[in-house]
Protein backbone atom coordinates (compact mmCIF):
# COMPACT_ATOMS: atom_id res chain seq x y z
CA UNK A 1 0.00 0.00 0.00
CA UNK A 2 3.02 2.39 1.21
CA UNK A 3 4.67 1.48 -2.45
CA UNK A 4 1.48 2.44 -4.26
CA UNK A 5 0.72 5.15 -2.14
CA UNK A 6 4.60 6.82 -2.53
CA UNK A 7 3.55 6.35 -6.54
CA UNK A 8 0.83 8.37 -6.45
CA UNK A 9 2.15 11.19 -4.66
CA UNK A 10 5.46 11.72 -6.93
CA UNK A 11 3.46 11.47 -9.66
CA UNK A 12 0.67 14.28 -8.36
CA UNK A 13 3.99 16.33 -7.48
CA UNK A 14 5.63 16.33 -10.97
CA UNK A 15 2.70 16.71 -12.30
CA UNK A 16 2.00 20.05 -10.06
CA UNK A 17 5.77 21.02 -11.02
CA UNK A 18 4.69 21.24 -14.57
CA UNK A 19 1.85 22.65 -14.62
CA UNK A 20 3.48 26.38 -14.10
CA UNK A 21 0.27 27.90 -13.55
CA UNK A 22 -0.69 26.25 -10.86
CA UNK A 23 2.64 26.28 -9.06
CA UNK A 24 2.94 30.46 -10.04
CA UNK A 25 -0.07 30.59 -7.92
CA UNK A 26 0.96 28.76 -5.26
CA UNK A 27 3.48 31.02 -4.95
CA UNK A 28 1.87 34.50 -6.04
CA UNK A 29 -1.33 34.36 -4.10
CA UNK A 30 0.19 34.30 -0.64
CA UNK A 31 3.24 36.92 -1.58
CA UNK A 32 0.07 39.05 -2.70
CA UNK A 33 -2.25 38.40 0.68
CA UNK A 34 1.02 39.59 2.54
CA UNK A 35 1.85 42.27 0.30
CA UNK A 36 -1.44 43.81 0.56
CA UNK A 37 -2.54 43.30 3.84
CA UNK A 38 0.78 44.30 5.36
CA UNK A 39 1.81 47.19 2.94
CA UNK A 40 -0.87 48.37 1.29
CA UNK A 41 -3.56 48.22 3.45
CA UNK A 42 -4.09 51.14 5.83
CA UNK A 43 -6.32 52.69 8.02
CA UNK A 44 -4.77 55.59 9.03
CA UNK A 45 -5.66 58.05 6.88
CA UNK A 46 -3.73 61.28 5.62
CA UNK A 47 -3.12 63.39 3.33
CA UNK A 48 -7.42 63.67 2.27
CA UNK A 49 -7.71 65.87 -0.46
CA UNK A 50 -9.51 68.86 0.35
CA UNK A 51 -10.16 72.84 -0.56
CA UNK A 52 -10.41 76.02 1.11
CA UNK A 53 -12.62 79.32 1.37
CA UNK A 54 -10.41 81.46 2.96
CA UNK A 55 -12.85 84.74 2.81
CA UNK A 56 -10.61 85.88 5.99
CA UNK A 57 -7.42 86.52 3.75
CA UNK A 58 -4.98 87.28 6.69
CA UNK A 59 -2.41 86.02 8.49
CA UNK A 60 -4.86 84.43 11.25
CA UNK A 61 -6.61 82.64 8.50
CA UNK A 62 -3.35 81.62 6.96
CA UNK A 63 -1.64 80.71 10.57
CA UNK A 64 -5.03 78.05 10.65
CA UNK A 65 -4.52 76.71 7.25
CA UNK A 66 -0.38 76.09 8.86
CA UNK A 67 -1.77 74.12 11.76
CA UNK A 68 -4.47 72.32 10.12
CA UNK A 69 -1.63 70.98 7.23
CA UNK A 70 0.78 70.89 9.87
CA UNK A 71 -1.58 67.42 11.01
CA UNK A 72 -0.89 65.83 7.95
CA UNK A 73 -4.77 64.60 7.66
CA UNK A 74 -5.73 67.05 4.80
CA UNK A 75 -4.27 68.10 1.43
CA UNK A 76 -5.47 71.90 0.65
CA UNK A 77 -5.58 71.14 -3.14
CA UNK A 78 -7.99 73.47 -4.63
CA UNK A 79 -9.32 77.12 -3.89
CA UNK A 80 -12.72 78.23 -4.24
CA UNK A 81 -14.79 81.48 -3.79
CA UNK A 82 -18.38 80.16 -2.87
CA UNK A 83 -20.12 77.73 -0.78
CA UNK A 84 -22.29 76.88 -4.19
CA UNK A 85 -18.32 76.44 -5.84
CA UNK A 86 -17.57 73.64 -2.68
CA UNK A 87 -20.38 71.79 -2.83
CA UNK A 88 -20.19 71.21 -6.82
CA UNK A 89 -17.04 70.41 -5.91
CA UNK A 90 -17.45 67.53 -3.56
CA UNK A 91 -20.39 66.40 -5.31
CA UNK A 92 -17.94 65.45 -8.58
CA UNK A 93 -15.95 63.29 -6.23
CA UNK A 94 -13.07 66.17 -6.53
CA UNK A 95 -12.32 66.80 -2.75
CA UNK A 96 -13.92 65.02 0.08
CA UNK A 97 -13.97 68.41 2.24
CA UNK A 98 -13.47 71.92 2.10
CA UNK A 99 -12.88 74.19 4.96
CA UNK A 100 -14.71 77.82 5.13
CA UNK A 101 -12.54 80.11 7.04
CA UNK A 102 -15.47 83.43 7.81
CA UNK A 103 -14.53 87.16 7.50
CA UNK A 104 -14.19 87.82 10.60
CA UNK A 105 -11.61 85.36 11.72
CA UNK A 106 -9.79 87.59 13.54
CA UNK A 107 -12.69 88.71 15.84
CA UNK A 108 -13.95 84.89 16.18
CA UNK A 109 -10.19 84.05 17.34
CA UNK A 110 -9.52 86.35 20.09
CA UNK A 111 -12.83 86.60 21.44
CA UNK A 112 -12.39 84.60 25.06
CA UNK A 113 -15.16 81.98 25.56
CA UNK A 114 -14.41 81.03 28.92
CA UNK A 115 -16.89 81.75 32.08
CA UNK A 116 -16.95 85.13 33.59
CA UNK A 117 -17.27 84.16 37.47
CA UNK A 118 -17.78 87.77 38.24
CA UNK A 119 -20.34 88.83 35.44
CA UNK A 120 -22.25 85.43 36.43
CA UNK A 121 -22.87 84.84 32.61
CA UNK A 122 -20.31 82.98 29.95
CA UNK A 123 -19.81 84.70 26.68
CA UNK A 124 -21.14 82.60 23.43
CA UNK A 125 -18.37 81.74 21.38
CA UNK A 126 -19.17 81.22 17.38
CA UNK A 127 -16.60 78.84 15.71
CA UNK A 128 -13.78 79.54 14.03
CA UNK A 129 -14.55 77.93 10.40
CA UNK A 130 -16.42 75.50 9.25
CA UNK A 131 -15.85 72.18 7.39
CA UNK A 132 -18.05 71.08 4.68
CA UNK A 133 -17.70 67.19 4.36
CA UNK A 134 -18.27 64.14 1.72
CA UNK A 135 -20.27 61.82 4.62
CA UNK A 136 -21.06 58.94 2.30
CA UNK A 137 -17.29 57.75 3.10
CA UNK A 138 -17.38 57.26 6.42
CA UNK A 139 -13.82 56.27 7.70
CA UNK A 140 -12.74 59.61 5.71
CA UNK A 141 -15.60 61.56 7.23
CA UNK A 142 -14.23 60.52 10.72
CA UNK A 143 -10.80 61.75 9.60
CA UNK A 144 -11.93 65.37 9.35
CA UNK A 145 -14.56 65.52 12.11
CA UNK A 146 -11.28 64.67 14.42
CA UNK A 147 -10.50 68.22 13.44
CA UNK A 148 -13.44 69.89 14.33
CA UNK A 149 -11.49 70.59 18.51
CA UNK A 150 -7.90 71.03 16.77
CA UNK A 151 -5.93 73.74 19.36
CA UNK A 152 -5.48 76.81 18.21
CA UNK A 153 -3.97 78.88 21.19
CA UNK A 154 -0.55 79.63 19.55
CA UNK A 155 -2.76 80.80 16.79
CA UNK A 156 -5.09 83.66 19.13
CA UNK A 157 -1.82 83.82 21.14
CA UNK A 158 -3.46 82.56 24.17
CA UNK A 159 -2.35 80.34 27.09
CA UNK A 160 -2.57 76.74 26.47
CA UNK A 161 -4.82 76.45 29.62
CA UNK A 162 -7.69 78.92 27.77
CA UNK A 163 -10.26 77.01 26.04
CA UNK A 164 -10.14 77.64 22.35
CA UNK A 165 -12.74 77.85 19.57
CA UNK A 166 -13.88 74.90 17.47
CA UNK A 167 -14.96 74.08 13.57
CA UNK A 168 -18.71 73.55 12.51
CA UNK A 169 -18.96 70.61 10.64
CA UNK A 170 -21.64 69.96 7.81
CA UNK A 171 -21.89 66.31 6.41
CA UNK A 172 -23.43 65.57 3.13
CA UNK A 173 -25.21 62.67 2.15
CA UNK A 174 -24.93 60.30 5.06
CA UNK A 175 -25.40 62.80 8.03
CA UNK A 176 -26.26 59.84 10.11
CA UNK A 177 -22.95 58.48 10.05
CA UNK A 178 -24.16 54.65 8.03
CA UNK A 179 -21.50 52.19 7.11
CA UNK A 180 -24.12 51.02 4.74
CA UNK A 181 -25.05 53.60 2.66
CA UNK A 182 -21.16 53.40 1.79
CA UNK A 183 -20.27 49.73 1.71
CA UNK A 184 -23.45 49.15 -0.42
CA UNK A 185 -22.20 50.84 -3.81
CA UNK A 186 -18.94 49.48 -3.08
CA UNK A 187 -20.48 45.91 -2.97
CA UNK A 188 -21.49 46.29 -6.31
CA UNK A 189 -18.62 46.14 -7.77
CA UNK A 190 -16.98 43.65 -6.33
CA UNK A 191 -20.14 41.39 -6.87
CA UNK A 192 -20.13 42.35 -10.63
CA UNK A 193 -16.09 41.97 -10.88
CA UNK A 194 -16.30 38.03 -9.13
CA UNK A 195 -19.28 37.08 -11.69
CA UNK A 196 -18.75 38.94 -15.22
CA UNK A 197 -14.76 38.20 -14.80
CA UNK A 198 -15.75 34.35 -13.46
CA UNK A 199 -18.17 34.21 -16.54
CA UNK A 200 -15.93 35.03 -19.33
CA UNK A 201 -12.52 34.17 -17.85
CA UNK A 202 -13.26 30.16 -19.30
CA UNK A 203 -14.85 31.11 -22.44
CA UNK A 204 -11.99 29.87 -24.53
CA UNK A 205 -10.96 26.77 -22.60
CA UNK A 206 -14.14 25.70 -22.07
CA UNK A 207 -14.81 25.29 -25.79
CA UNK A 208 -11.30 23.41 -25.88
CA UNK A 209 -12.03 21.08 -22.76
CA UNK A 210 -16.12 20.56 -24.46
CA UNK A 211 -14.05 19.88 -27.78
CA UNK A 212 -16.27 22.48 -30.01
CA UNK A 213 -12.92 24.20 -30.99
CA UNK A 214 -13.07 22.30 -34.41
CA UNK A 215 -16.25 23.89 -34.94
CA UNK A 216 -14.78 27.25 -34.26
CA UNK A 217 -11.78 26.52 -36.97
CA UNK A 218 -14.72 25.34 -38.98
CA UNK A 219 -17.00 28.52 -39.10
CA UNK A 220 -15.58 31.97 -41.02
CA UNK A 221 -16.35 33.73 -37.38
CA UNK A 222 -13.54 36.37 -36.67
CA UNK A 223 -12.14 36.49 -33.56
CA UNK A 224 -13.03 39.69 -32.89
CA UNK A 225 -16.40 38.73 -33.67
CA UNK A 226 -15.75 35.89 -31.34
CA UNK A 227 -14.83 37.64 -28.17
CA UNK A 228 -17.58 40.59 -28.49
CA UNK A 229 -19.86 37.34 -29.27
CA UNK A 230 -18.81 35.88 -25.74
CA UNK A 231 -19.36 39.15 -23.73
CA UNK A 232 -22.42 40.43 -25.25
CA UNK A 233 -24.74 38.11 -23.50
CA UNK A 234 -23.75 38.71 -20.14
CA UNK A 235 -23.78 42.74 -20.21
CA UNK A 236 -28.02 42.07 -19.99
CA UNK A 237 -26.75 39.41 -16.80
CA UNK A 238 -25.06 42.10 -16.05
CA UNK A 239 -27.55 44.61 -15.90
CA UNK A 240 -29.81 42.28 -14.13
CA UNK A 241 -27.39 41.88 -10.93
CA UNK A 242 -27.24 45.76 -10.60
CA UNK A 243 -30.90 45.76 -10.41
CA UNK A 244 -31.25 43.39 -7.85
CA UNK A 245 -28.26 44.38 -5.95
CA UNK A 246 -29.11 48.73 -5.53
CA UNK A 247 -33.16 47.26 -5.11
CA UNK A 248 -32.11 45.54 -2.52
CA UNK A 249 -29.81 47.45 -0.58
CA UNK A 250 -32.90 50.35 -1.26
CA UNK A 251 -35.38 48.73 0.43
CA UNK A 252 -33.91 46.55 2.84
CA UNK A 253 -30.71 48.69 4.64
CA UNK A 254 -32.69 51.68 3.29
CA UNK A 255 -30.01 52.85 0.89
CA UNK A 256 -30.36 56.25 -1.12
CA UNK A 257 -30.39 55.95 -4.63
CA UNK A 258 -30.54 59.84 -5.39
CA UNK A 259 -28.35 59.98 -9.12
CA UNK A 260 -30.18 59.31 -12.25
CA UNK A 261 -30.85 55.99 -13.82
CA UNK A 262 -29.79 57.07 -17.31
CA UNK A 263 -26.10 57.81 -15.81
CA UNK A 264 -26.59 54.85 -13.43
CA UNK A 265 -27.22 52.74 -16.55
CA UNK A 266 -23.91 53.82 -18.26
CA UNK A 267 -21.75 53.72 -15.65
CA UNK A 268 -22.54 49.90 -14.90
CA UNK A 269 -22.55 49.09 -18.79
CA UNK A 270 -18.92 50.36 -18.88
CA UNK A 271 -17.67 49.03 -16.17
CA UNK A 272 -19.85 45.44 -16.93
CA UNK A 273 -18.06 45.46 -20.39
CA UNK A 274 -14.25 46.33 -18.79
CA UNK A 275 -14.82 43.35 -16.67
CA UNK A 276 -16.16 40.99 -19.37
CA UNK A 277 -13.06 41.95 -21.44
CA UNK A 278 -10.73 41.46 -18.87
CA UNK A 279 -12.24 38.09 -18.03
CA UNK A 280 -11.32 37.15 -22.43
CA UNK A 281 -8.00 38.26 -21.41
CA UNK A 282 -7.56 35.49 -18.91
CA UNK A 283 -9.33 32.83 -21.09
CA UNK A 284 -6.73 33.27 -23.60
CA UNK A 285 -3.89 33.33 -21.31
CA UNK A 286 -5.57 29.63 -19.30
CA UNK A 287 -4.59 26.47 -20.62
CA UNK A 288 -7.40 25.00 -18.26
CA UNK A 289 -10.70 26.35 -16.36
CA UNK A 290 -8.78 25.48 -13.20
CA UNK A 291 -6.26 27.96 -14.41
CA UNK A 292 -9.09 30.15 -15.37
CA UNK A 293 -10.40 30.35 -11.59
CA UNK A 294 -6.91 30.84 -10.38
CA UNK A 295 -6.21 34.19 -12.45
CA UNK A 296 -10.03 35.36 -11.20
CA UNK A 297 -9.06 35.08 -7.76
CA UNK A 298 -5.77 36.68 -8.41
CA UNK A 299 -7.46 39.45 -10.06
CA UNK A 300 -10.36 39.86 -7.46
CA UNK A 301 -8.51 40.00 -4.26
CA UNK A 302 -6.76 43.20 -5.30
CA UNK A 303 -10.08 44.67 -6.61
CA UNK A 304 -11.89 44.27 -2.93
CA UNK A 305 -8.49 45.56 -1.22
CA UNK A 306 -7.42 47.60 -3.33
CA UNK A 307 -10.12 49.75 -5.13
CA UNK A 308 -11.04 51.89 -2.17
CA UNK A 309 -13.89 49.14 -1.03
CA UNK A 310 -13.25 48.40 2.08
CA UNK A 311 -10.14 50.74 3.20
CA UNK A 312 -10.07 54.02 1.69
CA UNK A 313 -7.74 55.26 -1.05
CA UNK A 314 -6.59 58.23 0.32
CA UNK A 315 -4.61 56.00 3.35
CA UNK A 316 -2.74 53.55 0.73
CA UNK A 317 0.93 53.93 -0.05
CA UNK A 318 1.49 55.80 -3.81
CA UNK A 319 2.51 52.15 -5.43
CA UNK A 320 -0.63 50.53 -3.74
CA UNK A 321 -2.54 53.50 -5.56
CA UNK A 322 -0.87 53.40 -8.44
CA UNK A 323 -1.78 49.39 -8.96
CA UNK A 324 -4.98 50.82 -7.68
CA UNK A 325 -5.83 52.84 -10.51
CA UNK A 326 -4.99 50.07 -13.11
CA UNK A 327 -8.39 47.92 -11.63
CA UNK A 328 -11.33 48.86 -13.22
CA UNK A 329 -13.21 48.30 -10.02
CA UNK A 330 -11.44 51.53 -8.75
CA UNK A 331 -13.33 53.25 -11.42
CA UNK A 332 -16.66 52.31 -11.24
CA UNK A 333 -16.26 52.29 -7.33
CA UNK A 334 -16.04 56.20 -7.57
CA UNK A 335 -18.63 56.52 -10.20
CA UNK A 336 -21.57 54.87 -8.52
CA UNK A 337 -20.61 56.21 -5.67
CA UNK A 338 -21.14 59.36 -6.72
CA UNK A 339 -24.36 59.12 -8.72
CA UNK A 340 -25.87 57.04 -5.91
CA UNK A 341 -24.82 58.93 -3.27
CA UNK A 342 -24.01 62.19 -4.40
CA UNK A 343 -26.31 62.26 -6.97
CA UNK A 344 -23.17 63.41 -9.78
CA UNK A 345 -23.73 63.07 -13.28
CA UNK A 346 -21.79 60.78 -15.59
CA UNK A 347 -20.32 63.52 -17.49
CA UNK A 348 -18.53 64.92 -14.25
CA UNK A 349 -16.79 61.34 -13.45
CA UNK A 350 -15.46 61.60 -17.10
CA UNK A 351 -12.18 60.56 -16.65
CA UNK A 352 -12.89 57.46 -15.27
CA UNK A 353 -15.72 56.83 -17.35
CA UNK A 354 -13.09 57.24 -20.38
CA UNK A 355 -10.60 55.24 -18.47
CA UNK A 356 -13.42 51.68 -18.23
CA UNK A 357 -13.93 52.50 -21.88
CA UNK A 358 -10.26 52.37 -23.11
CA UNK A 359 -9.75 49.55 -20.83
CA UNK A 360 -12.56 47.72 -22.82
CA UNK A 361 -11.37 48.71 -26.45
CA UNK A 362 -8.17 47.25 -24.71
CA UNK A 363 -8.93 44.25 -23.29
CA UNK A 364 -11.07 43.22 -26.52
CA UNK A 365 -8.32 43.86 -28.95
CA UNK A 366 -6.08 42.05 -27.25
CA UNK A 367 -8.30 38.98 -26.40
CA UNK A 368 -8.36 38.76 -29.86
CA UNK A 369 -5.17 39.01 -30.67
CA UNK A 370 -4.44 36.09 -29.05
CA UNK A 371 -7.03 33.78 -30.14
CA UNK A 372 -5.52 31.87 -32.93
CA UNK A 373 -8.18 29.65 -34.69
CA UNK A 374 -6.05 25.91 -34.54
CA UNK A 375 -5.90 23.41 -32.45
Amino acid sequence: MWDRLVAIVVKEMKQLSRDRMTFGMIVMIPLLQLMLFGYAINTDIRHVPAGIIDMSQTTYSRAVTQTIIATQAVDFQYQYYSIEQAEKAITNGEVKAVLYLPFDLPQRLLIHPAFDAKQGSSQITRPVGQWLLDGSDTMVAATIRSLRNLPLDEVANRSASMSVPTFEVVEYFNPEQRSVVNIVPGLLAVILTMTMIMFTSAAIVREQELGNMEFLIATPVRPLELMLGKIIPYILVGLIQVAIILSAGHWIFAVPVRGGLDSLLLASFLFICASLSLGLVISTIAKTQLQAMQLTIFVLMPSILLSGFMFPYEAMPIGAQWVSEALPATHFIRMVRGIVLREAEVMSLSQDALWLMGFTCLGVLLAAKRFNKHL
